[in-house]
């Protein structure tokens, strides 16, 4: 078989598959901060396309969401993975949601730092700026957007600084399509609301990127499965590991 521009993922442990789908910027080494070798499922960590080892290759004419999502399905579909669930991080959490919305076989979703809803207009000439951004100077961009993402982390951290230099591998041109491709990605509103208990949002109290404001009003009229993770901001896999694994072992259903 021909693997050239296929996804690079890791599989480890016994049981249900559970796939993991890293953030901007990031790639399958940041689930190193949660314990899941010791968790009671199977985790399948895929680096996203242009992210980690996968190359990006899309010949579409724009960015977008479903691509990736389309890529992380095929993948699954040669590891012969009958029923899953997702774990997506931010920009992962979009990628869920397209899997979710295109795959029967995609269960459960816990949007980790992430939301359903798309772009504001502001926020969608941010994302542009960041694409223009990164073509010119992306380890600039790196350094200065990733310590931002924590609550209480400074840039002498050793995870900060194993970020950055985790993300100053990528292209920049895979930053650029990243970060259009969540621009252009379309509002999930209705695949929660039709199906509410499949869904965990994950959401660290000070997030610099998704106010907690916003989440009261957002879900306000949805009964999903919610819950704010104190003393974090956007990286609350890092934050607070234990609270995330435990949250997700026991909305998945599992027993540890």
């Amino acid at each position: 078989m021909d693997w050239i521009n296929k996804l690079n993922y890791r599989v480890f442990g016994n049981g249900y598959p559970v796939v993991f789908l890293h953030g901007f910027l990031e790639s399958t080494t940041m689930w190193s901060f949660l314990a899941l070798e010791k968790a009671p499922f199977q985790s399948i960590l895929i680096d996203l396309p242009g992210h980690g080892n996968s190359g990006l290759n899309d010949t579409n004419e724009s960015p977008s969401m479903k691509y990736m999502a389309f890529e992380v399905a095929k993948l699954l579909e040669e590891l012969n993975i009958e029923q899953y669930h997702v774990v997506g991080h931010s920009m992962g959490g979009y990628v869920a949601l397209e899997l979710k919305e295109l795959d029967p076989k995609c269960k459960k979703v816990v949007l980790l730092n992430s939301n359903f809803w798309e772009d504001p207009v502001e926020k969608k000439k941010d994302r542009v700026r960041i694409a223009d951004i990164v073509l010119k100077a992306k380890d600039l961009f790196i350094k200065e957007a990733i310590p931002g993402l924590f609550y209480r982390h400074n840039r002498k951290d050793s995870a900060v600084i194993e970020l950055i230099n985790e993300a100053k591998k990528m292209e920049a041109v895979s930053i650029a399509y990243a970060s259009l491709a969540m621009r252009n990605r379309e509002d999930k509103s209705t695949l929660v609301v039709e199906n509410p208990t499949d869904f965990l949002i994950l959401h660290g109290k000070h997030d610099p990127i998704i106010s907690t404001e916003k989440w009261q009003s957002e879900l306000k009229e949805i009964p999903v499965s919610y819950e704010i993770i104190e003393d974090a901001g956007h990286m609350t896999h890092i934050e607070n590991p234990t609270k995330i694994l435990k949250s997700i072992i026991d909305f998945l259903g599992f027993i540890k």
